[in-house]
C-alpha cells in the first residue's frame, strides 16, 4: 500500500495533501513528495493528513524527519488533521511541529482561507 500526494504553493505558504497509509511501503515516496514540496515553494508546508487512513511508526518517523529536514532550510512544517489513531511521537530532536485539528484551522493560523480550485497553483 502506498500514497498519493498533492502540493499547491499558496505564494509563502505550501500545502502539501497526503492520501492513503503512510507505512514503511510509502516512505520513500513521501521523502520525494517533501523534497519536492521543499524545492518548490518557501515559507511553511502544512502536511493537509486529512485523506490520510493512518500511518506506521516509520511513517511517523518520516514525518519528523521531514520537520528536521524543513528546519534545516530554515521552514517549519504545520500537521493538519492527524490519523485518529493517535499524536505524532517525534524522535530525539525533533524541531517543535504545530498540529491543527484541519487545514482551514492550519490556513487560519496563516491568515488564510482555502482557496478555490481554480486558484491554486499545483505541482
Amino acid at each position: 500500500m502506498t500514497i498519493d500526494w498533492r502540493y499547491t504553493d499558496e505564494r509563502d505558504l505550501g500545502i502539501l495533501s497526503v492520501a492513503g497509509y503512510l507505512g514503511p511501503h510509502a516512505v520513500h515516496r513521501f521523502a520525494g513528495a517533501v523534497g519536492w514540496a521543499v524545492a518548490r515553494g518557501t515559507g511553511a508546508i502544512i502536511l493537509d493528513l486529512s485523506g490520510l487512513r493512518g500511518w506506521s511508526t516509520e511513517g511517523q518517523v518520516a514525518i519528523t524527519e521531514a520537520a528536521r529536514r524543513l528546519a534545516d532550510a530554515g521552514r517549519q512544517l504545520e500537521l493538519a488533521a492527524i490519523p485518529a489513531d493517535g499524536s505524532l511521537v517525534p524522535t530525539g530532536n525533533c524541531p517543535d511541529v504545530p498540529v491543527h485539528p484541519d487545514l482551514a484551522t492550519a490556513l487560519s493560523a496563516h491568515n488564510r482561507r482555502p482557496s478555490s480550485p481554480e486558484d491554486d497553483r499545483q505541482a
